[in-house]
């Protein structure tokens, strides 16, 4: 998919401190990245919640790199990015070298748990302490694509919504231009993974074998 690009040699490698992981990234490469709530605890009790941690992701993630998909659940979030020259800028030197996509997540996840704490007057840990990255287009099998869908079809498979396109807090209804959300490079994703607008709403319904589940929810961080 990505031939004739520059790749490097370990795209997925990451460095574990202390209790803290550093996400490692390679530019031309894409990546999904997932966390969810501490305990499997409610991250998202009501819509401003979800539209605050969208705030918080254009003014964080959005910057630092290209946001191909995303899905909000109550419990966990989804994405799907490709890494460009500004994901794997370097932000931090010491002690150890820190990403621009690695802070930029951190700062997202940060401000809206310290938001919440505020609003709902709780202490401790909102998500997990560690956020999952898995380098998906490394091998001999590309899921991108496979990716793309299944980040779309959460809603939809967890029963909250009855078509995929009718749950807001997902980047589907803007594929479908059924409004006119700009957090994703649609003509990137489009590009990168293949995807046709003839068969897009067909294909996006696809059921998706166990085996490639298996893979793409394999944290390649952990």
């Amino acid at each position: 998919m990505l031939s004739g690009r520059r790749r490097r040699q370990t795209p997925c490698t990451f460095l574990k401190i202390e209790l803290f992981l550093i996400m490692q990234f390679a530019e031309n490469h894409l990546y999904h990245i997932y966390n969810r709530g501490n305990n499997q605890q409610t991250i998202f009790f009501e819509r401003d919640h979800y539209l605050l941690f969208l705030k918080n992701v254009r003014k964080f993630i959005y910057p630092v790199t290209d946001i191909l998909a995303w899905s909000l659940m109550p419990t966990h979030f989804h994405f799907l990015i490709h890494a460009n020259e500004k994901t794997i800028a370097t932000v931090k030197q010491a002690p150890i070298q820190i990403n621009a996509l690695t802070k930029a997540i951190r700062l997202t996840l940060s401000s809206y748990t310290k938001a919440l704490q505020k609003q709902k007057g709780f202490t401790g840990s909102l998500f997990q302490q560690k956020t999952k990255s898995k380098c998906i287009d490394d091998g001999s099998k590309d899921y991108g694509p496979t990716t793309f869908h299944y980040i779309h079809q959460n809603a939809f498979k967890a029963g909250l919504c009855i078509k995929m396109e009718g749950w807001e807090f997902s980047s589907f209804p803007d594929y479908l231009n059924l409004r006119t959300g700009s957090l994703c490079n649609k003509e990137l994703a489009m590009s990168l993974l293949g995807l046709q607008m003839e068969r897009f709403y067909e294909e996006s319904y696809s059921v998706i074998p166990d085996s490639d589940l298996e893979f793409i929810m394999k944290a390649g961080n952990l």
